[in-house]
């Protein structure tokens, strides 16, 4: 795939090497052409130096064969801008903003353009790492509705199938990570010691989900 990136400092830069990495192709715009610097000598994209909200310079960095656009520049409103400008104007429909203000992102978001609300981001990673387990999900969703967590199982699950801790916590298992694996679960799965569980449920679920995780299987 072809993607074009808005911002060439340290997530733009980072993003792009990493796509080359994979095989991808890629265009990397900014206003400051020093900036290109952080891409290293081993970069094959396209540098394009201008503002990515400009359709001429989206143009010169293939927006129109582009599959996906990311605006991480270091202004919201230029990101904002420019994701719109990608995603009405040329059609691209895998957009992605970096946004520091979290109440812009949630509003972008209801518009149908992926936010990445930066701020608010790291501080659910400290708090995370901070806070008792289930204190903060993985993610929530823009309407607060549904969360993700990583819980570690307790003793007391170990040998019970997944399709019951599954009904008696009101939650599902996306996935399972297990010895160093990701595992999906099937009917017949079960809870093996040392299993960290991906729990998807509703907000209003979590307390019961927590309870029923600590306490163990009903009789």
């Amino acid at each position: 795939m072809h993607v074009v990136i808005m911002g060439c400092g340290r997530v733009g830069s980072t993003l792009a090497r990493s796509l080359e990495d994979r095989n991808h192709t890629v265009s990397v715009i900014d206003a400051n052409p020093d900036a290109f610097r952080r891409l290293g000598p081993s970069f094959n994209g396209d540098k394009v130096t201008g503002y990515g909200f400009d359709q001429a310079v989206l143009q010169r960095a293939g927006i129109e064969r582009a599959d996906a656009f990311a605006a991480v520049s270091s202004g919201d409103n230029s990101n904002i801008i420019a994701a719109r400008v990608a995603r009405e104007t040329f059609g691209i429909q895998q957009v992605v903003a970096r946004i520091y203000d979290p109440g812009r992102a949630e509003v972008y978001q209801r518009l149908g353009i992926t936010t990445v609300a930066t701020v608010k981001w790291t501080a659910d990673q400290v708090l995370r790492r901070m806070l008792p387990a289930g204190a903060e999900p993985d993610f929530r969703d823009p309407s607060g509705t549904i969360r993700l967590d990583q819980v570690p199982i307790t003793e007391k699950w170990v040998g019970e199938r997944t399709i019951h801790f599954q009904e008696q916590s009101r939650s599902r298992i996306a996935w399972i990570d297990r010895l160093g694996e990701g595992m999906l679960p099937s009917r017949d799965s079960v809870i093996q010691e040392g299993d960290l569980l991906h729990l998807v449920m509703r907000e209003e679920n979590a307390a019961h989900a927590y309870d029923v995780i600590e306490n163990g299987p009903e009789d």
